[in-house]
């Protein structure tokens, strides 16, 4: 991964599965619950972006089983997943703590 912010689609697909491994129907409902709402993934989207974060090594099928005669995989964050999801986690506490300095800055000399 770059120094570049991480796109909102990828962040909340490696926080979704931070906690567990997830397949992908339950990834889709954990991002749409991350998001409140706010980020619903279609199918291709999703399976496009699993396919990228596996290239990238930033996750990994953890198992593979048949259910309904259909494969059904579920995927867990890598080690190296879990070290870009805390760097930005870090940087997005980081920009939001100087945010937050800022605006109260802002606001006490606004008042003054």
């Amino acid at each position: 991964m770059s120094d570049r912010a991480m796109q909102e689609p990828t962040l909340l697909l490696l926080t979704a599965l931070a906690d567990e491994p997830r397949h992908g129907y339950a990834i889709a409902r954990e991002v749409e619950k991350i998001s409140g709402g706010r980020v619903t993934m279609r199918t291709g989207t999703l399976y496009g972006a699993l396919e990228r974060l596996l290239q990238q090594e930033l996750i990994e099928v953890h198992k593979e089983e048949v259910v309904e005669s259909r494969l059904r995989r579920t995927y867990t964050l890598t080690s190296a997943g879990r070290q870009v999801l805390a760097a930005e986690a870090e940087r997005m506490v980081a920009t939001a703590h100087e945010a937050t300095r800022r605006l109260g800055a802002a606001g006490e000399a606004a008042t003054a």
